[in-house]
């Protein structure tokens, strides 16, 4: 399966199918290209055919549809053998067994101890631990710039952060975040050959079946040990499905929000206007982070789900055994849903809040609050220390990692002013 160097020089050549470019090169061109194609779409992943909801409604309608679901068993492609564990991607959907990858009673048995933790009580509670990682980390980012005055917001502050939160709840050691940082890093990027990503995916169920089993041994007040403990319905979760979860919420717990930190600061900076309404109080930055989420969603494309059966969308039908991607981000700008300045961000918008960006129905992300509250403590503190803030190149030579499904950014240099 050759991978494609970019989206616009191929989608010509396929059939009105949108080539998903795995390098992110044009990741506005590629959303607008989405949106055009309608509210069901093709699009090539490496390769692969599938269809893509790039539309507000039709995404709510399919995400709340039992006909879709997430066994891998009921896809086609995978039935039939062209699609084999060589594809680069497939670490994304066949992940082993977890709240992820479940649907119905099961899905509800695996789910359930997870949201209990993350209620809003318990997340209130771990606030000032939040705060006080914050406060850290902005020390160090003031440690960290050179003598030329910039240094790295996503290396120094949106990407420790949420592994500091995420690595507590799961009674993760502090001495092992950078290393969850690299493997999950490494698993994510396009540029890793699949030999390694599927070495690195082994690494991490010896990681986290080593930690369920010391806490098997040792309980201690943390989610790991909550979902050990756990008897939903007088059955208790399985190492694996335990291993699963964690392995799962660990990447999202923190991929998300490194993604949603760096865009709201991108968005700020770049509208220096919105940026002083905030900073006076006149809007509030929950505004902020709900815009950013709707035009700038941390989750690209979210794969994947599968038709059970024929399913009619408008004009068009899902076919029984098709794969089916959910492109966040062009349902974010939809324009039927938020007006024809969809593509404009703008905390003042009446629809900022109506927006899927964490997901819609059962499988909806369980750490959404999450990542609204660690968003809701860093922004505002990190403009606070730094209220002069700028970018330190220009906006336009700020780019992607090459990741398919999160909106990732490689660096973000700054000038702390």
């Amino acid at each position: 399966m050759n991978c494609p160097h970019t989206a616009a020089a191929q989608a010509d050549r396929s059939g009105g199918t949108v080539v998903i470019d795995p390098m992110v090169q044009d990741l506005d061109g590629e959303t607008a290209r989405l949106r055009d194609a309608g509210a069901l779409a093709r699009i090539d992943l490496l390769g692969v055919p599938a269809r893509t909801v790039t539309r507000h409604t039709e995404a709510r309608q399919l995400l709340l549809d039992p006909r879709l679901v997430k066994d891998i068993n009921a896809w086609d492609l995978w039935q039939s053998g062209a699609v084999t564990h060589a594809w680069p991607l497939i670490g994304m959907i066949d992940a082993g067994r977890s709240m992820f990858t479940v649907d119905g009673a099961e899905h509800r048995r695996l789910r359930t101890k997870t949201s209990q933790a993350l209620t809003p009580r318990r997340l209130e509670a771990i606030r000032p631990a939040i705060e006080k990682f914050t406060e850290e980390l902005l020390d160090d980012l003031e440690a960290a710039r050179g003598e030329d005055g910039v240094v790295d917001l996503k290396t120094v502050f949106a990407q420790p952060l949420p592994m500091r939160v995420v690595g507590m709840l799961m009674g993760v050691d502090e001495s092992q975040h950078a290393m969850l940082t690299r493997k999950y890093k490494a698993f994510f990027s396009m540029l890793t050959p699949q030999e390694e990503r599927l070495a690195l995916l082994a690494e991490l169920d010896v990681f986290y079946t080593e930690l369920v089993r010391e806490r098997t041994a040792r309980p201690t007040d943390d989610l790991t040990s909550a979902l050990i403990l756990a008897e939903e319905g007088g059955e208790p979760l399985t190492e694996e499905e335990v291993v699963g979860n964690l392995k799962a919420m660990v990447a999202a717990g923190h991929e998300t929000t490194i993604g949603l930190i760096l865009n709201a600061v991108r968005a700020l900076l770049s509208h220096p206007g919105q940026l002083r309404q905030v900073l006076t109080g006149e809007s509030g930055w929950d505004a902020v982070i709900e815009e950013t989420l709707r035009w700038d969603t941390p989750t690209t494309h979210l794969l994947m789900r599968f038709a059970t059966e024929d399913i009619p969308v408008g004009d068009d039908v899902i076919r029984k055994g098709e794969g089916i991607v959910i492109s966040y981000r062009a349902i974010g700008r939809d324009t039927g849903q938020h007006g024809p300045d969809a593509d404009a961000f703008d905390i003042n918008r009446p629809t900022r809040n109506r927006h899927m960006a964490f997901g819609h129905g059962p499988h909806i992300c369980p750490g959404a609050a999450l990542s609204r509250v660690e968003a809701g403590v860093a922004l505002p503190a990190l403009f606070a220390r730094f209220p002069r803030l700028r970018l330190a190149v220009p906006d336009e030579e700020i780019t992607k990692l090459p990741v398919m499904t999160q909106n990732d950014m490689a660096a973000f240099p700054v000038l702390l002013g």
